[in-house]
């Protein structure tokens, strides 16, 4: 919780110019809310008019935009560190690594303390509890991973950008692996699996339920390939993270900060949408419907979302939206943090209902573009967006949210409040230990690599060709065979005899094969596989077994 001194008091809010009461009276909630600022009109900041956003809207998302420079990540860092004191959980995707100071208390000084005067802040250096993570261990972090089954084949394809016979033929494989215990964990288990069901003995088993065309395979195992590259091999295996991590609070109270360090895969954008797709399906598919509560259960933090983005296909974007649409009534709050609001696709920017936007520039006739179109996306107002937009300084922003009732508020220009923990990096040698330090690094450290559907398909294919059956005893004419041609002929139709009444009571070639270790795994684990690929999610995970 902040610790703002109260908004305003009726003797102060009696002399504020007309028009600063009036945006004033739009943010004065009744209910918790986080502290932005202070209203500014022609360059004064009016600490007794304060900028808010109601806790309890934070479920329904919001943009922080602005160019390089302006103040997005310490507007994002005030948000999440009052997030945290307030006990919310949240998550910070941190790609430049500029955010990981938000655990060390913030450094006193004479601009601090003059910026907390003007906007009526108490400032006090603290820092949040935190967690840090990296995926599949590529960074400082702890290690992320997911596994292919729990990835699912509607969300790897969304992700690979396969077409929709690619993507069915994809689908086919999961459910073969499903239904024959062939576990997939990682991704040289999908492509073992894809590789046995394009050989003789595979397309033997694939054609009761159907095909896969030597064309379909080469581009999903080329796009598998492609991913691989990326980094995503390290990311897809076990220990499998359980999204639960990103919910909890601290000892004391206050929610935990996790934050996601992509320095290091900052260059590889598809393995960060990978990630984005499948943390959100996993919180959607496991968390309850609960609708619109006294606080969210977990606010996230998409920093540089312009490179989430940038170059991301046409499925991508649609499970976007659709998860954006959906998740937030599920307690969770999604913020993209970017550079202008043209850098989120319109169906997913018409579902962020709480707008921070810092100072545009129009030097080039595409700038100009971009800030007629960001005005466009702002309630009417007594301001002059275009002209206040390009004159904003560091640490100031244009500001509407959703008011208690659901109702946009007054645009107010804002001179934001300070962060309270360290503005920039934490050391590497701070960060480092506290990953050391954390409980969860025993847990995920370590990568592991059990017997699954890769080692399975090797061992099927190293086992020996069964010995072909003897050819069959030519038969003479009566009267012309011999004694030892006869003793033969009987001999082969005695053992014929005794195979087919075993095969009755279950031998045989049958009973040969149902006898290999290997094939009883996959019977007995039948059944199970099925029904978690029955209750696989709206976006193709599976369900976790917690």
């Amino acid at each position: 919780m902040s610790t703002a001194e109260p908004p305003s008091t009726t003797a102060g809010t009696e002399l504020l110019p007309p028009a600063v009461r009036e945006i004033a009276a739009g943010y004065a909630f009744t209910g918790p809310a986080l502290d932005l600022g202070a209203v500014l009109l022609d360059g004064t900041a009016h600490r007794d008019a304060q900028v808010r956003i109601p806790l309890g809207v934070l479920n329904r998302h919001g943009l922080v935009a602005g160019a390089t420079g302006t103040g997005k990540t310490k507007t994002l860092q005030l948000i999440a560190e009052q997030l945290s004191a307030q006990g919310v959980p949240v998550f910070l995707a941190d790609i430049k690594g500029d955010v990981s100071g938000i655990s060390a208390p913030g450094t006193p000084s004479e601009r601090t303390a003059a910026r907390a005067a003007e906007v009526g802040q108490n400032w006090s250096a603290r820092g949040c509890p935190t967690e840090y993570y990296a995926l599949g261990g590529l960074g400082t972090g702890i290690p992320i991973r997911a596994t292919v089954t729990s990835f699912g084949p509607l969300l790897l394809a969304k992700v690979l950008d396969l077409n929709e016979t690619q993507e069915s033929s994809l689908g086919l494989v999961f459910h073969y692996a499903d239904r024959n215990g062939l576990e997939l964990y990682d991704l040289k288990d999908l492509t073992a699996v894809i590789t046995f069901l394009t050989s003789p003995e595979g397309k033997e088993e694939l054609k009761g339920i159907g095909g896969i065309s030597a064309a379909t395979v080469g581009v999903i195992l080329r796009s598998l390939t492609m991913l691989e590259n990326e980094g995503a091999g390290a990311f897809f295996g076990e220990p499998e993270f359980d999204t639960a991590e990103l919910l909890r609070t601290a000892p004391d109270g206050r929610g935990l900060v996790s934050v996601l360090e992509l320095p290091a895969v900052q260059d590889r954008p598809r393995l960060f949408s990978t990630f984005l797709m499948w943390l959100l399906a996993d919180l959607y598919q496991e968390l309850p419907e609960v609708g619109d509560l006294d606080k969210p259960k977990l606010v996230f933090f998409f920093d540089e979302a312009h490179l989430l983005f940038k170059g991301a296909s046409r499925a991508f974007l649609e499970a976007i939206t659709q998860t954006v649409r959906l998740i937030r009534s599920k307690g969770v709050g999604i913020f993209f943090v970017t550079q202008t609001p043209k850098d989120v696709p319109a169906d997913v920017l018409a579902q962020l209902g709480n707008r921070v936007q810092h100072a545009l520039r129009a030097f080039t006739p595409d700038d100009a573009k971009a800030l007629k179109a960001t005005v466009s996306t702002f309630p009417r107002s007594s301001y002059d967006l275009s002209e206040v937009l390009t004159s904003l300084g560091t640490g100031e922003a244009v500001v509407t949210v959703l008011s208690e009732k659901g109702a946009p508020t007054p645009v107010a220009a804002t001179r934001l409040r300070a962060p309270q923990s360290l503005m920039g990096p934490v050391e590497p040698a701070a960060l480092r230990a506290a990953v050391d330090a954390s409980a969860l690094s025993a847990r995920y450290r370590d990568a592991i690599d059990r017997e699954s559907a890769y080692e399975k398909l090797a061992a099927r294919a190293a086992r020996p060709e069964p010995e072909p059956e003897p050819a069959p005893v030519p038969v003479p004419a009566p009267g012309e065979e011999s004694r030892d041609v006869r003793e033969s002929r009987e001999a082969q139709g005695s053992r014929a005899s005794r195979e087919s009444g075993a095969e009755k009571d279950g031998g045989g070639v049958l009973g040969m094969l149902m006898s290999n270790p290997m094939l009883k795994s996959f019977a007995r684990s039948a059944g199970s596989q099925l029904g978690r690929e029955i209750s696989r999610s709206l976006f193709g995970t599976s369900r976790r077994r917690r």
